[in-house]
């Protein structure tokens, strides 16, 4: 079945046509990546339902495109297609985006959590797995938000809070945990080679980081053990509460395994259950940077088949 995914996220919209047969999935069009904050939330739908025609335009055959699946950051109700203020999409106030889609382009529309989008597209292709054959959402859509987990008193800003486990383990909180780290050398009077003067550390990104700790630089090797630590102290948590078989992870931790990960390893020993711990596999996103082309795609062919067993 063919259908449009929709991944909107703090910093890019990207729209795709694809088809779902079975566990492959076949990208047919990638349409040109819009910059979310280059545009206001009314710009960027406009957008994406020019970007939903084109796609429209590019089949050659009359198979039917089935519908919409969208992934973007919480908070939202996915039952009604609304996208509720997330923290990284600012101005985006109780979008109802589904039934702007449907009204546009007359195609049926899903609205998910892009983590929980993730997760779908993981148990389908990678190497996740979902709670019973379900995605578990919960009583609010708040399901598996993660990232507002607080983790420390002091730390990065993740979703609205300090030490948050999004603030820790998220590329833009790994950022701000670097700058903070990179200050006080400099104030030392360091001169550390991830950063040597305070003109650049602004621009300074978590890849930046993750390439610098993996060709030996210190500093950022240290930043890293940081991440490790705190994430251990997260997936703690998630071990013993959920007692799950898998968990994925992806970002910067799929790119850097073998600098963080010992780290958080050391602390899930000491603080979990041998009995939970001992049953769970921590692994890397097998679908790592395509993991948003195939999200909306996986969450329109997930709910036309929900639909149909109800």
């Amino acid at each position: 079945m063919l259908f449009i995914g929709v991944d909107i996220g703090g910093t890019k919209c990207a729209v795709n046509l694809g088809k779902v047969e079975g566990d492959n999935i076949t990208i047919i069009h990638k349409c040109e990546i819009r910059e979310t904050k280059a545009y206001s939330p009314q710009k960027i739908l406009e957008g994406i339902v020019s970007d939903i025609e084109g796609c429209k335009g590019f089949l050659k055959e009359l198979e039917e495109i089935r519908g919409i699946g969208i992934s973007c950051g919480g908070p939202l109700n996915s039952k009604k297609g609304v996208i509720l203020s997330p923290p990284n999409l600012p101005g985006w106030d109780n979008i109802h985006i589904t039934d702007y889609l449907h009204e546009k382009t007359g195609l049926q529309a899903w609205l998910c959590n892009d983590a929980n989008a993730c997760a779908l597209a993981e148990w389908k292709l990678g190497a996740g797995i979902i709670l019973d054959k379900r995605l578990y959402v919960g009583t609010s859509d708040m399901a598996g938000e993660l990232g507002h987990i607080r983790l420390s008193d002091y730390g990065p800003t993740g979703y609205g809070k300090m030490g948050s486990f999004e603030g820790f383990c998220s590329g833009g909180g790994i950022s701000q945990l670097a700058k903070a780290m990179i200050m006080e050398q400099l104030q030392k009077g360091n001169k550390p080679n991830l950063c040597p003067t305070f003109e650049d550390i602004e621009q300074i990104t978590a890849a930046q980081v993750g390439l610098a700790a993996k060709n030996g630089d210190v500093l950022a090797k240290d930043i890293l053990k940081k991440v490790g630590i705190q994430l251990g102290k997260g997936l703690s948590i998630l071990i013993d509460l959920l007692n799950p078989e898998c968990i994925v992870i992806g970002s910067i931790f799929a790119r850097c395994q073998d600098e963080i990960w010992p780290y958080a390893e050391k602390v899930i020993r000491e603080e979990t259950l041998s009995l939970t711990r001992e049953v769970c596999k921590v692994v890397p996103s097998q679908l790592s940077e395509s993991v948003g082309d195939i999200a909306g795609l996986i969450i329109a062919d997930y709910n036309i088949h929900l639909e149909v067993s109800l």
